[in-house]
């Protein structure tokens, strides 16, 4: 079992990870850490991310059907959006447009 700093490293290090123009889940995060039944505490991670010194692309982590329900962490309520749009993802009424298209699952590209 991993300690709350070393989760919060593992999933800060997939989302490092995350190529500009994509987007992955919370539970595919969890998933890809061996701790599948996480994604709640992924979410917890990507809240305390937008403050951090050391820039990490929280707004692409999104829920399992592309929502948007992190957005309130960020400055403003538009903030999430906005950055996947400047990344190229489009998103309509809080949600990404082509999920299924746009989604990068860490499983399927990164060695463990």
């Amino acid at each position: 079992m991993m300690d709350k700093l070393a989760f919060y490293d593992a999933v800060y290090d997939i989302v490092r990870l995350i190529p500009k123009g994509r987007v992955t889940s919370y539970g595919a995060i969890a998933k890809s850490i061996g701790m599948a039944k996480s994604s709640r505490m992924v979410g917890k991670a990507m809240n305390g991310a937008v403050s951090l010194p050391d820039p990490i692309p929280a707004h692409r982590v999104v829920n399992s059907s592309g929502l948007l329900t992190g957005k309130h962490a960020f400055a403003s309520p538009t903030a999430m959006e906005e950055l996947l749009k400047k990344d190229g993802v489009e998103v309509k009424n809080d949600r990404v447009v082509n999920f299924k298209k746009v989604f990068w699952d860490p499983l399927e590209h990164i060695e463990f």
